[in-house]
């Protein structure tokens, strides 16, 4: 059906190396997410360690137990760390989606794009008789492109659904943290 395999191998090796850079592009964003979080979670950590350690000395050094309570009490904002460090997440997390669903929406352009001409010119030398097998290909491909966009829209209802959540709960506990102020 093909008559020109030099095209049909062209458009293979647009698809594969536009997949291949995809792919790298995604994995490296990746790997820069986790590093993010990672350094975040460090971050935090030793604030935390030295919030507490800054605590135990105020509290070491109180001249009585009524005020070694009011320096704990001043110090006891684990929610305010919280809300910090949700808020620095949600960033990390928005950038990667950004990212991931930027990379997804080009790829899926520039494979219709050449998978379209691909088939634009298969059909121009298409042998008399062989019409029925060009359309079962375009409807494949293009019910292949709607099941992708499906998952997509989905995908991205999903993630939308995440971020509502975190939205929901860091909104619970920033108003916590102003009350205890």
């Amino acid at each position: 059906m093909f008559t020109n395999p030099e095209q049909f191998a062209s458009a293979t090796k647009t698809l594969f190396e536009l997949q291949m850079m995809t792919f790298n592009a995604l994995t490296s964003k990746a790997v820069q997410g986790v590093e993010q979080v990672v350094s975040l979670n460090m971050t935090t950590a030793k604030n935390s360690v030295q919030g507490s350690m800054a605590m135990g000395k105020e509290m070491s050094q109180a001249k009585d137990p009524k005020a070694a309570m009011d320096v704990a009490a001043a110090h006891a904002k684990p929610m305010a760390g919280a809300v910090v460090y949700g808020e620095q997440l949600k960033v990390i997390i928005d950038d990667i989606h950004s990212e991931f669903t930027q990379a997804a929406d080009a790829h899926i352009a520039e494979a219709k794009s050449t998978l379209t001409a691909l088939i634009y010119d298969v059909t121009q030398n298409v042998k008399p008789g062989s019409e029925n097998a060009v359309e079962i290909i375009k409807t494949a491909i293009d019910n292949a492109f709607q099941g992708y966009e499906q998952v997509t829209k989905a995908t991205r209802q999903a993630v939308q659904v995440v971020e509502d959540q975190i939205a929901k709960a860091t909104a619970q506990v920033a108003p916590e943290e102003k009350n205890a102020a």
